[in-house]
């Protein structure tokens, strides 16, 4: 549990064009393995809502490097 409350500190970049997209919001997580399978990025849109459907899910996969505040992904 405490590594999904250091994710949601950090502000997320994306490398491929410097685009910040925010910080991250939710992880999802694999209950069987225990690993983390994706970040969660809320949209653009989101006024006085909870769970939007324009949230950015970013693949584990895309992740490229985490920082002590910053993760970057490409995306």
């Amino acid at each position: 549990m405490g590594r999904t409350l250091t994710f949601k500190q950090k502000e997320v970049i994306n490398l491929n064009d410097g685009r910040r997209l925010g910080y991250v919001q939710d992880v999802e997580a694999n209950f069987e393995t225990g690993e983390i399978t994706a970040i969660v990025v809320p949209g653009t849109s989101k006024f006085f809502s909870v769970g939007n459907k324009n949230d950015i899910v970013i693949p584990w996969s895309n992740i490229r490097k985490i920082g002590d505040d910053i993760i970057l992904v490409e995306i």
